[in-house]
């Protein structure tokens, strides 16, 4: 198994003694290592990145060691005001000095330290850790705020531009093999239609960066909830991870992101459309932990647009997975025929319970901002 021989190329101590397949990541391929010396046991991720999504994985690990050394520094100098202990993936070394391993097929490796006895879920089911996955992203983007944007590659070039998704989508919709599953399938044309009724607005982030309202900064890029860990001991969040999508952006797709991810109880693989919804109360705990951080370093325009990064990610996350199903699904991972179809109808059913709840949405923010 390659992954055995990659698994001992890296300066972590030991001998090999279990490599674990773990997540369930859409992207990468990650594993467990666990390695044993006579005094001792050091276990750390090992990724192999995927370079159909990324294409130049060594600037995907330069962007990540950058930051996450600028962040690490952060933290240790508010640790002793801090109410817990932070922590990020620290980049692991190979023995060679570099911060990945290519094997002999040409793929790209990377060792990350692992966020000792923390557990992520699926989903969000109290407020609490709603509030947990607020606080989280917020100090996340804290800390990286003054980190200056022109030493980050974009290293995912049109990702989070919702109004690029929409043309991609255009393109992919003319071609045989996406009127075919449109032909054959109701549901397909159904979500077509939805789109549809919905182009105009996907524009608005896009266009207020473009008269200087918002500006870019360092992003997550993909803040979901499977990626916030919280402290197995204490129930505080203590770290984000799957830092691969770091890179210049705007912030409002990061909280966006997780408010979409966070507050639909019923996830996002669920098959049953009548469980899928905005919870409120869920919405309102996580605004107030992520303001507890956000609130110094933003501004009253990014205040302004804050509801509208909610709808949009949601349904540009939808068109996402819709556009992949109508490919062929080249994207997305998968473990079923129509599961990116299903992901798609997850997403729009959430964007149309945003949609739905938007004025009390928006009363929850101006209370808090």
């Amino acid at each position: 198994m390659i992954a055995e021989t990659i698994a001992t190329q890296f300066d972590v101590p030991g001998r090999l003694v279990a490599l674990e397949p773990i997540g369930s990541g859409n992207v990468n391929d990650t594993y467990r290592v666990i390695l044993r010396t006579t005094f001792s046991e050091e276990q750390y991720i090992l990724q192999r990145i995927n370079q159909t999504v990324f294409k130049d994985p060594a600037a995907v690990m330069s962007n990540m060691k950058a930051v996450t050394d600028h962040a690490h520094c952060r933290i240790q100098a508010e640790a002793d005001e801090a109410d817990r202990i932070w922590q990020l993936p620290r980049v692991i070394s190979a023995l060679n000095g570099d911060d990945f391993v290519i094997d002999g097929q040409g793929e790209y490796w990377r060792a990350l330290s692992l966020i000792a006895s923390t557990t992520n879920y699926e989903k969000v089911s109290i407020p609490e850790h709603a509030a947990e996955a607020g606080l989280v992203l917020g100090h996340f983007q804290r800390i990286i705020s003054d980190f200056p944007i022109d030493g980050l590659e974009d290293t995912l070039p049109g990702f989070h531009i919702t109004p690029g998704y929409l043309r991609q989508y255009d393109g992919i919709v003319d071609s045989d093999g996406a009127q075919q599953r449109l032909s054959a399938s109701s549901e397909a044309r159904r979500l077509h239609n939805f789109v549809t009724e919905r182009r105009d607005f996907v524009d608005v982030l896009e266009s207020a960066l473009e008269r200087g309202d918002l500006q870019l900064r360092p992003i997550h890029g993909d803040p979901k909830i499977t990626n916030v860990m919280i402290d197995t001991f204490t129930g505080k969040g203590t770290s984000i991870v799957d830092l691969d999508t770091v890179k210049p952006g705007l912030i409002h797709y990061d909280f966006g992101d997780a408010v979409r991810s966070s507050c639909n109880p019923a996830g996002e693989e669920t098959t049953d459309l009548s469980e899928v919804l905005l919870d409120l109360d869920l919405f309102e705990a996580l605004v107030r932990g992520y303001l507890k951080e956000a609130t110094g370093f933003l501004t009253e325009a990014d205040k302004t647009y804050l509801f509208d990064s909610i709808r949009l990610i949601t349904f540009e996350l939808g068109l996402r997975f819709f556009a992949d199903y109508l490919a062929g699904d080249i994207y997305f991972k998968t473990s079923y025929d129509g599961q990116n179809l299903n992901r798609a109808r997850v997403q729009f059913s959430l964007c149309e319970s945003i949609e739905a709840r938007g004025n009390k949405m928006r009363e929850i923010l101006e209370r808090h901002c």
